[in-house]
């Protein structure tokens, strides 16, 4: 019998109202409840008269599920109020032309007050188990474009460093995790460094708030290689590891260098080496830092080798340590890209819906709050490696499912042969193990 005869037979209907498309998103429905994410959204966010106004938390939970299915645009959050999955998030749902009103109803202020949520759900994970503690920790600061398409969007229809029209977001990443610690949205035009020490002040803030009690160090790339950067950092006590610009002396400086005062390096360019000298930033007003280079030798055949025996590296920074350990460990901050891709990927950042600034702003803070809860699911419940948000998904979020009653109780009947269907049973215990919050 040939296959597309028995498709042909096979009877198709909408017709249950008891089937769950995202069964899983019980694991970060279960979190936020611990953590009293709708208590928190009902609390901060006072939208005023506006017409979206009412029940804040309803609708902000019902963007963050949505993003946690997959859905990158407000429609999308339909899909989730089909069947019975708004019983297995604990809560009602609302439909996308509420959603956009209740978008479209914030101001920048309000956007602001999204950051209050934000700090405090930091706080309140991080108690229940997700922090660094007293141990040492690692932010790295970075910006990303986030592109847009046509004029009618409110600071994204200018070009931006890239010559791309879009977004220009500033984002703080805790490394190793991928956790958002602070986020926020800029014109396309904003240059690197706007806003940038303000930014890394109220980071620091907020994660000293939430009870990281160890050092912190700040890493980031040239654009971020500013005075007033370097000062923010020094005046709330946070070590530094900037990637520095050089500047027309520096090569010169470092081609001065003996051969003996270079260490090779395991580098995926064969005879790559790292040395260090001392060195003043930023003129008279400037102060002593580490100044650390590596050193690549061109591709044999390549414009730089005509002109150039290698191509130089260099960070600046006040950590204590052996040059090699602290230059691998600059490296590291390209990790960072990773969790822009899963904010950009894995939930919605890469498409702001409205063209209004405010209201993508306010998109941006429910993405983080999105990936967050992801990454938390992944640390207090399932306990794995650090999974990707699409790995996530397809393992643990998106399982279909059936929801029942019978005897005075609901049961959640899921696929019999799941593969991880131990892992998320173990899951589900533990977060529900947590102390609720108050």
């Amino acid at each position: 019998m040939r296959s597309s005869h028995s498709l042909e037979r096979l009877s198709v209907d909408f017709s249950d109202a008891h089937a769950v498309a995202d069964a899983g998103l019980l694991l970060p429905a279960t979190l936020a409840g611990r953590l009293r994410l709708k208590e928190l959204l009902d609390e901060h966010v006072d939208l005023g008269r506006a017409p979206g106004a009412a029940s804040p938390g309803v609708k902000a939970l019902t963007l963050v599920y949505s993003a946690l299915a997959g859905g990158d645009c407000i429609d999308d959050a339909a899909a989730l109020r089909a069947g019975a999955t708004a019983a297995v998030l604990g809560g009602e749902l609302r439909a996308p032309s509420t959603l956009g009103t209740f978008l479209r109803s914030f101001t920048f202020g309000h956007a602001r007050q999204l950051d209050a949520v934000s700090r405090r759900l930091l706080a309140r994970a991080w108690g229940a188990g997700a922090g660094p503690g007293g141990a040492p920790f690692t932010i790295d600061l970075d910006s990303t474009i986030c592109e847009t398409y046509g004029l009618q969007k409110h600071g994204g229809s200018k070009f931006t460093y890239a010559q791309v029209r879009g977004y220009h977001p500033l984002l703080a990443v805790a490394a190793g995790t991928g956790e958002v610690l602070h986020a926020r949205l800029r014109g396309g035009p904003a240059h690197t460094t706007r806003g940038a020490a303000r930014f890394i002040a109220e980071t620091i803030t907020r994660l000293r708030g939430a009870g990281a009690t160890g050092e912190i160090t700040l890493r980031a790339d040239a654009g971020f290689y500013n005075r007033k950067v370097v000062r923010a950092c020094r005046r709330k006590d946070v070590r530094f590891s900037i990637t520095m610009k050089l500047h027309k002396g520096l090569p010169a400086s470092f081609d001065a260098l003996s051969e003996e005062e270079w260490t090779p390096i395991p580098y995926f360019i064969p005879g790559a080496a790292v040395a260090e000298i001392a060195y003043t930033p930023f003129g008279r007003e400037g102060f002593p830092v580490r100044l650390i280079v590596r050193r690549v030798p061109p591709t044999p055949g390549s414009q730089l080798a005509l002109f150039a025996s290698f191509s130089y590296h260099a960070f600046i920074c006040d950590r204590a340590g052996e040059t090699l350990a602290l230059e691998a460990d600059h490296r590291r901050h390209a990790e960072i890209e990773n969790a822009i891709r899963d904010l950009k990927y894995g939930v919605g950042l890469n498409h702001l819906p409205s063209g209004r600034f405010a209201a993508n702003a306010a998109w941006l803070a429910l993405q983080v709050v999105a990936h967050n809860l992801g990454i938390w699911v992944n640390r207090l419940g399932l306990r794995e490696a650090p999974l990707r948000m699409k790995t996530l998904r397809q393992r643990y979020l998106t399982l279909p499912g059936r929801l029942t009653r019978g005897s005075g109780y609901r049961r959640l009947a899921l696929p019999l042969a799941w593969p991880w269907k131990e892992q998320f049973l173990a899951a589900l215990t533990r977060l529900r193990a947590l102390p609720l919050l108050a």
